[in-house]
């Protein structure tokens, strides 16, 4: 898993897999998931992820962003 931050512009990118990508769905106006075939998730966008409260990432052992 790779995952980058943008703090200019508050967005959190999580790379989950290097599959192709076959599908994007927006779950909402700031979350959006690409889906490989087979519907494994290969990357998640949050935009505005620092307002929302989805940073800082917490990991079962610490910190993970």
């Amino acid at each position: 898993m790779q995952t980058t931050y943008d703090d200019e512009d508050d967005i959190l990118v999580m790379h989950l897999s290097d599959k192709p990508i076959k599908r994007e769905v927006s779950q909402n106006w700031n979350t959006h998931i690409s889906h490989a075939e087979g519907s494994t998730v290969v990357v998640i966008v949050v935009i505005d992820a620092a307002a929302i409260g989805a940073l800082p990432l917490e990991g079962l052992h610490g910190h993970v962003a």
